[in-house]
């Protein structure tokens, strides 16, 4: 049988915290004996602190702040395009666990973070995707999965296969592989998470910045972006 751990009374103490005679047990030394001036302290000094930062330097915590909590709650559209969707359900389970790093999935563009370019895109597709894109609220980003994206992969001769995507819309990350290995899929998606902490995943505010040679692009592409009937109006 094991045996009881003897545990010496004198190592535990009875702390007040404040005056509203809250009581915790803490092992001797941890907290000092006077435990509400330190707090006292340390809250004066951070309010210092935030009253001696600039308005630009106040608006940049903001948007570190605002960076860290979009890198670590990201959900992905679940709009494949090509084979190589075929390796996301391996990194969604508990081998890989895409969860831990804050990622699901989700079925409406208006909540979706990530637009997945999962292979070849035809032309039709492409029509569908930029709609995809613009129902997307920011910010938003865009992942490359494959050669495809890049030059068309194996279809590069095909009339009907669109090449260099990032000509439509903007691409924040490529994923090397034909097709990418789960393992890759999850450097990926870290790198796009760190891309984002740092502010550098900043590929919707380049598809405001130039949206006209976007649009001149996808009108040589497909003619009328948007289709004028009954469905599209």
């Amino acid at each position: 049988m094991a045996k009881k751990a003897n545990i010496k009374k004198d190592k535990v103490k009875k702390i007040v915290i404040d005056k509203s005679k809250s009581i915790i047990d803490a092992p001797s030394g941890m907290f000092s004996d006077k435990i509400n001036e330190p707090f006292a302290h340390e809250m004066i000094v951070s309010k210092d602190r935030s009253e001696n930062l600039t308005p630009k330097q106040r608006k940049r915590k903001w948007k570190s702040m605002a960076n860290y909590f979009s890198a670590n709650s990201l959900w992905m559209l679940m709009y494949c395009t090509g084979c190589c969707a075929i390796e996301l359900p391996q990194a969604m389970t508990s081998r890989y666990d895409m969860e831990r790093l804050g990622m699901g999935p989700m079925a409406t563009p208006r909540q979706a973070d990530i637009l997945l370019i999962t292979g070849y895109l035809s032309l039709k597709t492409l029509r569908r995707l930029i709609y995809t894109y613009e129902q997307m609220s920011e910010p938003k980003y865009v992942v490359g999965f494959g050669p495809c994206t890049l030059n068309g992969g194996i279809y590069h001769d095909s009339h009907a296969v669109i090449n260099q995507l990032d000509q439509y819309v903007p691409i924040d990350l490529y994923i090397a592989g034909c097709m990418p290995k789960p393992e890759a899929v999850m450097n990926g998606f870290q790198d796009l998470i760190d891309l984002i902490e740092v502010g550098e995943a900043t590929g919707w505010k380049d598809y405001h910045a130039r949206y006209e040679w976007y649009k001149q692009n996808q009108k040589e592409a497909l003619g009328e972006v948007m289709i004028h009937d009954e469905f599209h109006e």
